[in-house]
């Protein structure tokens, strides 16, 4: 996008680091409680087998090994120096304490990382993990991301979230105590959601002490429950243009120091289903942006966001 809309990751980094870091996907082999029997065995209904982790490592391979072969991979398109760990697939605080702070201790010592971001949920955040991330902090900075999705109690049933809204909230505030920056995640498009429940989630994620939010389109993926309803017609998939419309409706209630990490997503190409429309990355984000000029234009202002 030209102009500057919103806060977004590549401006916080250039602010932090004075030039565009980049996330190195790493995988540490963990799994979820909401697939091994714990909570459930049916895990998110809209979650892929690999857990969200579709782009991230080799599980198998030493965190060492991961970072070196994550930087070469993206040696062609990126000649910076600013290098983000990122533990992406499935539960990254979903394991014995020693094994955690084995594996954080080895990726933050790495002097090609310049920090990590943990997604995890907020029901896998105990005292003894809020109290090594804390101590991880001190060495690099350390991001959590959450995965909130939706704060409609009856839609976090649906899609098998397996806690309450109560939870996320005494997570944020632990996680606040322990002076610990999160990241959250919302879902757009989620069956029998409208406008209103979007920007209730986001509304509710901004008053949590988030600072920053992913805006994720919902993917229809192969081989999940979300699929098999989809073609069942329960549900029909978000248009571009509601999309679009949803997402600046968003961003305009979201103080304007948040950082905006994602306001689409990747579905693996051949693992998605619909819409197909969000293959085509660059249109949709063009999209967004032509909305922002047009209700520049018809309310006669300009959005004051973050210079």
């Amino acid at each position: 996008m030209d102009k500057k809309y919103f806060f977004s990751l590549n401006e916080y980094y250039r602010k932090i680091y004075g030039e565009k870091a980049y996330k190195i996907s790493l995988n540490g082999g963990m799994s979820c409680p909401n697939r091994d029997g714990t909570i459930s065995n049916r895990g998110c209904i809209f979650c892929s087998a690999k857990g969200s982790g579709d782009f991230a490592g080799d599980g198998h391979m030493d965190i060492t090994e991961q970072i070196t072969e994550g930087i070469k991979l993206i040696s062609d398109k990126y000649r910076g120096s600013f290098y983000i760990g990122y533990f992406q697939a499935f539960t990254n605080t979903y394991a014995p304490i020693e094994k955690l702070e084995e594996i954080f201790t080895k990726a933050i010592m790495d002097d090609r990382l310049c920090g990590l971001s943990i997604a995890t949920r907020p029901d896998c955040l105990s005292d003894e993990v809020i109290s090594l991330l804390k101590k991880l902090n001190e060495i690099k900075p350390i991001t959590i991301e959450l995965g909130l999705q939706t704060v409609n109690e009856d839609t976090a049933i649906y899609i098998n979230r397996g806690y309450p809204l109560s939870v996320y909230d005494d997570a944020c505030q632990r996680l606040i105590n322990a002076n610990i920056p999160f990241v959250v995640h919302m879902i757009v498009g989620l069956p029998k959601e409208t406008t209103k429940d979007f920007l209730n989630t986001a509304s509710h994620i901004a008053k949590s002490g988030a600072s920053g939010i992913k805006i994720q389109l919902l993917h229809v993926l192969k081989d999940t429950e979300l699929a098999k309803d989809y073609e069942a017609r329960l549900f029909e998939s978000m248009s571009l243009e509601d999309y679009v419309k949803s997402v600046v409706d968003i961003i305009e209630i979201l103080p304007t120091d948040m950082v905006i990490h994602r306001i689409t997503g990747d579905g693996p190409r051949d693992l998605l289903i619909a819409p197909m429309w969000s293959t085509n990355k660059k249109n949709v984000l063009n999209s967004i942006n032509r909305e922002f000029i047009r209700r520049n234009t018809y309310q006669g202002k300009e959005y004051h966001r973050w210079q």
